[in-house]
């Protein structure tokens, strides 16, 4: 076995020895080779490479490349990983067991978890848009496997036949790049990206392709702008309803396409987006009953219920259903149908519409297609702040990237303002009533500067109400 790890400066060599040791007692014949930005020593049985690929710190992933293919006859496994992700044998030797039942352009793959300071375990790759496919669950000899959308787990394994395989397609010895994935994680995704193998997670014995992130970067760091570690006892709910999808005869796709092609995903609708505060302040005291239309893992909904409101959620698909329903929300099944059969004949005070209009084709014929569920109540719904300032911070700040939505065919999503919004819910028959804007926290200081003035152009989500009969006096 061949293992290559990617080790920058000093700051990870405590995690870096921990790597080490755990192969060095695997009953392989185990060579260890460390690419790094630096010299070092790090033991007689350790190969460093020192230096970059290129002028550009983050290429250093890169460097391992070039070594799998000149060392390509000599093993029959090679193993690619970051500093602090600690691959075990029992990952190891659930990797060659499965792979034994996969297709030659199936790469069985790991997610990582991390270990917050009360001892709760979470997953840092689940996280934004990112989601189980419930479409892949497929079953292979004794094993069940499903596919994962975050392609980036810090660390990749590959046969000789896979690697051979991959670097044929011509997308494995290739200069370092940024694609859907920032430069610095790319390598460890281009085998999925670039050379044609579907990365699929053998759900089934879950446990035994969870690797961790022994730095728990992220329950210490968390990204701004959502959740980036789910915990535990959110995502063996959404296991455990992948492994039952093929007896349960629930929806085996999204409600709507939920993911854009502008760099980075970005604007794509996220699983775990935080409460929707600014629209829950919309929807009127008044309201009983709510219709949450793209219920993702249920935080907005939750709220609502807190606040007295019988809620029922229309869930994006039947994994993210089941974080939903752990929460006690009822959750409705969609199959493509909007809205689906089973609410042919209930009505509600309110429609919740979250990050979801960008994303539909005819975001128009969306609304109308729920609004006879609410005949004399209200709308509210949250969009994407797509302003002309955002969109130039964007070009500015990615200037050789294409980073902003030119139109839906081309990137999956419509450029969404307040003006767009309320034209939207016009044509529907709608009377928009009011808006609320979210400001970032990055951009509070220049909101406060401009006396709130820019607010509309700074802020990152806007939220209208709309009435639905027009007629209502209380409109």
């Amino acid at each position: 076995m061949l293992v290559a790890i990617a080790n920058y400066g000093t700051k990870n060599d405590g995690h870096l020895f921990r790597v080490l040791d755990e192969f060095r007692r695997m009953p392989h014949q185990v060579d260890l080779v460390v690419t790094s930005n630096i010299a070092k020593n790090l033991g007689a049985d350790v190969e460093v490479v020192p230096g970059l690929p290129t002028e550009d710190p983050w290429s250093l992933p890169f460097a391992h490349k070039r070594i799998f293919a000149d060392r390509l006859e000599a093993y029959d496994l090679f193993v690619y990983t970051e500093d602090d992700v600690l691959i075990t044998q029992r990952n190891v030797d659930a990797f060659l067991r499965v792979t034994e039942a996969l297709g030659e352009s199936e790469l069985a793959g790991f997610l990582r978890s991390e270990t917050d300071p009360s001892g709760k375990v979470c997953f840092p790759d689940v996280h934004f848009h990112f989601h189980w496919d419930a479409g892949s669950v497929v079953r292979q000899a004794e094993h069940i496997f499903a596919h994962f959308t975050n392609l980036h787990s810090g660390c990749y394994a590959m046969t000789k036949p896979q690697l051979r395989k991959a670097i044929a397609s011509g997308g494995f010895l290739v200069p370092p790049h940024e694609s859907a994935y920032d430069q610095i994680v790319t390598a460890a995704t281009d085998p999925y990206t670039q050379c044609g193998f579907r990365k699929l997670i053998c759900i089934s014995q879950i446990d035994e392709f969870i690797v961790a992130h022994l730095s728990n970067r992220y329950v210490k760091e968390p990204l701004r702008g959502g959740n980036f570690s789910l915990s535990a006892d959110d995502f063996y709910p959404q296991v455990r309803a992948l492994l039952a999808l093929s007896t349960n005869g629930k929806p085996k796709s999204t409600l709507f396409p939920i993911e854009t092609n502008v760099l980075h995903r970005r604007w794509s609708k996220s699983y775990y987006e935080p409460c929707q505060e600014e629209a829950i302040a919309l929807i009127p005291k008044t309201t009983k009953t709510v219709l949450s239309i793209g219920c993702g893992w249920g935080v907005t909904e939750k709220r609502l219920q807190e606040r007295g409101m019988k809620v029922k959620a229309l869930a994006i698909d039947p994994a993210i259903a089941a974080s939903a329903a752990s929460r006690g929300i009822e959750v409705v099944y969609g199959d493509g149908q909007m809205p689906p059969s089973q609410l042919a004949h209930q009505r509600f005070d309110c429609l919740l519409f979250s990050n979801v209009l960008h994303l539909v084709p005819d975001p128009v014929k969306f609304l109308l297609s729920f609004v006879p569920l609410c005949p004399d109540g209200w709308v509210v719904t949250s969009v994407p702040n797509v302003s002309r300032l955002r969109r130039l911070i964007r070009r500015v700040r990615f200037r050789n990237h294409h980073v902003n939505p030119e139109n839906y065919a081309a990137h999956g999503m419509h450029i969404t303002t307040r003006q767009v919004v309320w034209r939207w819910l016009r044509q529907a028959g709608l009377t928009p009533v009011k808006t609320a804007y979210e400001v970032p926290h990055n951009q509070s200081s220049a909101h406060r500067r401009s006396l709130g003035l820019a607010k509309a152009m700074l802020a990152e989500t806007c939220a209208v109400l709309a009435c639905v009969n027009a007629g209502k006096p209380r409109c």
